[in-house]
């Protein structure tokens, strides 16, 4: 993620460092070279290359692989608000195959959040803009906090 949060607003500042301590704590994001990119409140922007160990019989990345970029960039933006949010379902559309060597974006944006449930979309794309896939999450918040309290940034007065 950049670094630079100079004009970042408050609940920005707040997505940043839960985007963070998930990430620390995310072994499968890791594991598969899934980089986060950008975090605001509502929306997250992840990335991945496609290597040889995720292709597919055809030799084209496999949906799963696509799947967990997608499901990674749901992840970090449901949580952007400091509550802890799980996929309550998700369903995925691709699009168009990807190749060993792409560079994939997943740019999740909230559509809808209400006091449990909310709705996202997140458009995986590769280097060349190309639509790879399209993919839906629904989550549900269930009643604790991302952070660790003691981690909570303060309110400015």
């Amino acid at each position: 993620m950049t670094n630079d949060n100079s004009n970042l607003s408050e609940a920005d500042l707040l997505a940043q460092e839960c985007a963070k301590h998930m990430y620390e704590n995310d072994a499968a994001s890791q594991a598969l070279g899934i980089k986060l990119l950008q975090v605001h409140c509502g929306s997250a922007i992840a990335e991945m290359v496609v290597k040889d160990f995720m292709l597919n019989g055809h030799k084209t990345c496999h949906g799963g692989q696509i799947f967990t970029l997608a499901d990674s960039a749901f992840a970090f933006a449901c949580n952007s608000q400091n509550q802890a949010a799980v996929a309550l379902s998700c369903t995925i559309d691709f699009v168009s195959p990807a190749f060993e060597g792409d560079t994939l974006t997943a740019t999740a944006e909230e559509l809808h959040q209400g006091g449990r449930s909310g709705v996202y979309q997140i458009k995986i794309t590769n280097q060349n803009q190309q639509l790879i896939a399209l993919f839906k999450g629904n989550s549900a918040r269930i009643k604790q906090s991302v952070l660790p309290e003691e981690s909570i940034l303060p309110k400015e007065k």
